[in-house]
Order: C-alpha cells, then sequence, then structure tokens
C-alpha cells in the first residue's frame, strides 16, 4: 500500500503536467499524511539538508566548465582536431563526432550540453556532405550520452551524494566502460554508413595536423588533469570541479581569447540557470528519499524481489529492465534521485559492490535520455537540425540498440567494470 500511494502522488500530478520538483514534494507529503507524521518543518528541514552538501558543489563547476568550453573556443578546437585526423576515411564524420564527444564528455560531464555543441557543429557539416540526417543526429545524440559516464559526470556525483558511495571510485569505474559505448557506436556507424553515398572530406597534410594538434592541446589537458588528480589525491571531485571551471575560463579568456569579459554575466547566468534546476529537484527529492526509508519502501521492494536475491545476474538484469522502463517517462536526475535510495538497500542485501552498480545504473539514465517521449537529449537534436521526433527516432535505434547490448554485456560480466576500476584505482 505504501509504494502504491508513493507512486500515485508522484505519477499523478506528473501526468497532471506538475512539475517533477513539486511531484516529489507532493509523494513526500502524502506519504507523511499516510503514515500520520505530516509536519511542515520536517518538509523544511529536508529541502534544505537535500542541497546542504559538499560534493553537490562539484555540480555547478562543472556545468560552468561546459558553458564556457562551449562558448569559449575548447569544443570546436577538439572537433577541429578529430576532424583533421579523421575526417578523411568513410564515414570519418561519423568518427569525428564520437571522438569529439568522448573528450568533450571528459570536460562538461553533461550529456545536454555536449549534444548542443556537438549538434551545432558536426550536423550542418555531416548533412552537407550527404549524410542521412536523421541517421547522422541519430549518431550525434547517442555519442552525446557518453558525457554523464566517462568523468567527470554529474549523474555520478548525484547517484554518490544520494547512495553514499565514492564519487573518486565511481569516476575512475566509468572510464573503460564509457569507452566501451565509444567503441560499439564506432562499430554500429561502420555497418549503417555503408549504404550511404557521402562526400569525403580531403586529407590534410601533417603541418595542418600538428598545427590543429597545437591549438586544441590546452582543451586535451583538462581531461587529463582532472584523471590524474583525482588518481592520486590531489584533489577530491569537488575540488575537480573548481579546477575544471577555472582551467577553463583561463584557457578561453588568456591563451584562446575567445571568452571577453563582457561575455562573462551571460556564461555565469546561463551556468547558473541550469544549476539552479538540478539542485531544486535534489533539494525536493530529498523529503521524498527521507519518507521512502522511514515507510521502509526499499523493503516492499525487497520483497517482491526475493526470488531473484539469491542471483545476482537475474536481480541486476531486473533492474536494468526497470530503469529502461522509468527512463523512457522520466528524465535522468529525477530517476536518479527517486531510485537510488530506493534500490541502495537491496543492492547491498544482495551483496553486490554500489560502485559497479553505480556504473550499471548511470549508463541506463544515460540511455533514457535518448528514449521518447521524454529523451532531452532527443529533444535537443530535434531543435538544432529541425528534424521530428519520429525521423530522429529511426535514426537513433541502431545505436540505441548497440548501447543496451554494452549495458547487458556489463551485467553478465562485471569483470568489464571491476578490473579497470581496481586498475585506475591503484
Amino acid at each position: 500500500m505504501t509504494v502504491t500511494i508513493f507512486l500515485g502522488a508522484l505519477l499523478g500530478p506528473m501526468a497532471l503536467g506538475v512539475p517533477i520538483a513539486f511531484a516529489l514534494i507532493i509523494s513526500g507529503v502524502a506519504l507523511m499524511m499516510y503514515l500520520g507524521l505530516f509536519d511542515a518543518q520536517i518538509v523544511a528541514q529536508n529541502v534544505l539538508n537535500g542541497a546542504d552538501s559538499f560534493p553537490l558543489m562539484a555540480v555547478p563547476f562543472f556545468m560552468l566548465a561546459g558553458e564556457v568550453m562551449n562558448v569559449g573556443g575548447l569544443s570546436r578546437r577538439i572537433v577541429n582536431l578529430a576532424m583533421v585526423m579523421v575526417g578523411h576515411i568513410r564515414g570519418g564524420l561519423g568518427f569525428v563526432a564520437i571522438f569529439a564527444a568522448c573528450v568533450m564528455a571528459s570536460l562538461s560531464g553533461s550529456a545536454v550540453a555536449d549534444a548542443a555543441a556537438l549538434g551545432a557543429l558536426l550536423l550542418p557539416m555531416m548533412m552537407k556532405s550527404g549524410h542521412d540526417p536523421a541517421r547522422a543526429g541519430g549518431l550525434i545524440a547517442s555519442a552525446s550520452i557518453i558525457a554523464p559516464i566517462i568523468p567527470p559526470s554529474i549523474g555520478f556525483i548525484l547517484y554518490g551524494v544520494v547512495g553514499g558511495v565514492s564519487i573518486t571510485k565511481l569516476f575512475l569505474a566509468g572510464i573503460f566502460p564509457g569507452l566501451l559505448i565509444a567503441a560499439s557506436l564506432c562499430v554500429t556507424w561502420l555497418i549503417v554508413s555503408r549504404k550511404e553515398q557521402f562526400q569525403l572530406p580531403p586529407r590534410q597534410s601533417g603541418a595542418v595536423r600538428w598545427k590543429a594538434f597545437v591549438e586544441s592541446i590546452w582543451a586535451l589537458l583538462l581531461p587529463l588533469i582532472i584523471i590524474v588528480g583525482l588518481k592520486f589525491g590531489v584533489f577530491t571531485p569537488t575540488e575537480a570541479g573548481v579546477v575544471a571551471a577555472v582551467y577553463s575560463l583561463f584557457v578561453s579568456m588568456v591563451i584562446y581569447r575567445e571568452l571577453p569579459p563582457s561575455k562573462l554575466f551571460e556564461v555565469f547566468v546561463s551556468a547558473a540557470r541550469i544549476t539552479s534546476v538540478v539542485m531544486f529537484l535534489v533539494a525536493c527529492a530529498a523529503v521524498s528519499a527521507w519518507l521512502i526509508t522511514v515507510a521502509d519502501v526499499p523493503g516492499e521492494l525487497a520483497r517482491l524481489l526475493e526470488p531473484l536475491m539469491g542471483n545476482q545476474t537475474l536481480l541486476l538484469f531486473a533492474i536494468m529492465v526497470l530503469v529502461v522502463a522509468v527512463g523512457t517517462a522520466m528524465d535522468m536526475t529525477p530517476t536518479i534521485l527517486i531510485m537510488t535510495p530506493v534500490l541502495m538497500p537491496i543492492i547491498k542485501q544482495a551483496g553486490i559492490d554500489p560502485v559497479y552498480f553505480g556504473v550499471l545504473f548511470i549508463i541506463n539514465n544515460s540511455i533514457g535520455l535518448i528514449t521518447p517521449p521524454v529523451g532531452t537529449v532527443l529533444n535537443v537534436i530535434c531543435g538544432v537540425s529541425k528534424l521530428k521526433m519520429e525521423q530522429l527516432m529511426k535514426g537513433v535505434m541502431p545505436f540505441l540498440i548497440a548501447e543496451l547490448i554494452v549495458l547487458f554485456l556489463l551485467v553478465l560480466f562485471p569483470q568489464l567494470v571491476t578490473v579497470p576500476a581496481a586498475w585506475f584505482g591503484r
């Protein structure tokens, strides 16, 4: 009965168009009234405590770094480097998109920011070269969701804060699975692009390639600084966000000189606007998280999943299918905030490593960004390309299938996550 009341109070207002943050408050209040615990002070206190977290300070800094990266010329130089290196081979523009998505993922951690940047920079070029617009848009959308998997990842920060899991370990554990997804996209693009007739850009000389590399070296240094700093304990994930923001500002304003002081206010406002949405969701979700614990919702769900508790693989498959279904109707941030406190006790009871589960969980939520009807990244690409959602879905489907295959391979073979994570964490 508790689960029914919680879901009804959450999904009902959402169906009526109530913003998710307020729906989370409503679901929490409904549970409080059902349990006879209603107290407005408890609601207010949980909202304040939900946003009062040192690790969450990384979110605004990484958001700012992503905004500066796009405005200050870092994104454009990364795309240009990929273009001169592999743009001339068959299907090269698709490989450029995947390579650029991986590098940009290690700068911002935001799939939406990467989708907007890559869509604006590469999609017109791919369409002009003769690529099918829907397929090109589908590839860029699918590549953009690597951002929440390769560190720094805002998704890992939220999961780590809500679930009480080491964010540094999550960051290092996400590197290899993110690259594995990129490899699956390369293979898929190689297959689907064979049928297309398109114009190849000319092969660039060694001098042009060297120039592009030199121009992009400052952008490429940032992910190296973050990964090395985290691995050797030079700074925490929160401090890494500060490093990323300050470094991006320095490179954009002093070295590339593409971000004039007059634009700083606009960049800060844009980053603050995006951050405020995420942080308000986090604050409101704290009310539901507290009530979920008090009402023992995880216990009820554990009893439903009890037949699978003895088999970790089957349990993970069941949870992954559940998260895929939820991801079609809910955005990534609220899914993490709502489901983490529900699933974490079950994961620990089953003896599953929370870091390993966190990687699977965030990959699954990232895939939800390209599944309709809510798919945020799909909507961004639709806006950039002027394509209809139905057209873009046809283009994204082969890449979506490839990413789901990788996800379930990670469920079947945990060593694909745990072994590289242990190596990076040494």
